[in-house]
């Protein structure tokens, strides 16, 4: 199956480096403010796609688990550090393009700071959009083209690219930027409802954020947060869509085996061979090590 090219953040030290170094503090206290606004009170199992090293995971306090996914196994050891090895946690290994799970199994996902990577936008949300049981939340952030910063760069000639048209623009090599009009027609295809939009990170300039506290300018964002309703004019946008249909009343499976498929064939269930998993489809082996299923490519 011929997949877009992942952005792999392997023997990244991206948390240290970018969150806890890396002047973030206000971004990161204004998203978890958004992330409260939206998150449902309570729910089964959540997929947390580009989990990376588990920032955003404690947050998710409502469900009773929660799936970690993300392409880097570098990312997920560190998450597996931080968080341990807890039932209510499962650490993935996986390409967005190919989840290997199988249909209507999640009530809840969250994509946060990770569309951004994705080359081929709708096809990775027709893989989130497949998991989902009817009437699940799936919370997106994405980067927004039609931020005020590049409006007036390109209104003064120092931008080319033109922020008001609605093809995504790759800034740097697998970075790209979104129309928030784009992100709504994709999600309304797939049969997504947005039930509400909130704008981050207003307060994005380094002037401001070396003048004052951090906690201070996110307090002010949570405040400014919900004109996302109207408008769309800073650089990250937090959006919860609800699946269409009537919810389903049935549970999740308990047993991990029973939620995965081979990304390759499709084939479910899939073996139990100790320290991999086989798939009576097509042959191949994933493996299991360290805490992580591992399913980028299959063993040799």
């Amino acid at each position: 199956m011929t997949t877009p090219p992942v952005c792999d953040y392997e023997g990244s030290d991206y948390q240290t480096i970018f969150w806890e170094q890396g002047g973030r503090a206000y971004e990161d206290r204004a998203e978890a403010i958004a992330l409260k606004k939206l998150l449902p009170d309570a729910g089964q199992l959540l997929l947390e796609l580009g989990a990376g090293a588990g920032r955003n995971t404690p947050r998710y306090t409502g469900y009773e688990r929660i799936v970690l996914l993300d392409y880097s196994r570098t990312q997920l050891a560190q998450a597996r550090a931080r968080l341990g090895d807890s039932p209510r946690y499962t650490y993935i290994a996986a390409d967005i393009y190919k989840l290997p799970f199988i249909d209507s199994l999640f009530d809840g996902a969250t994509m946060i700071r990770t569309l951004h990577h994705m080359a081929d936008a709708p096809k990775a949300l027709g893989q989130v959009r497949r998991t989902l049981r009817p009437n699940a939340t799936f919370i997106l952030e994405y980067a927004n083209k039609l931020n005020l910063k590049a409006i007036l760069r390109y209104w003064l000639g120092q931008q080319n690219w033109n922020p008001f048209s609605l093809e995504p623009v790759e800034f740097a090599a697998l970075n790209f930027d979104f129309h928030p009009q784009a992100i709504r027609q994709w999600l309304k295809t797939l049969g997504f409802r947005i039930k509400a939009t909130r704008t981050v990170s207003h307060f994005r300039l380094g002037l401001l954020k070396r003048l004052f506290p951090a906690a201070f300018l996110a307090a002010l964002d949570g405040l400014a947060q919900p004109s996302g309703t109207l408008w769309q004019l800073t650089p990250s946008v937090f959006v919860q869509a609800n699946l269409t249909g009537p919810a389903q009343p049935t549970v999740a499976p308990q047993k991990i085996l029973n939620w995965l498929q081979c990304p390759e064939c499709g084939t479910h269930p899939l073996t139990d061979a100790d320290e991999h998993l086989h798939c009576p489809g097509c042959g191949r082996n994933w493996a299991f090590r360290d805490g992580i299923y591992d399913f980028r490519e299959p063993l040799t």
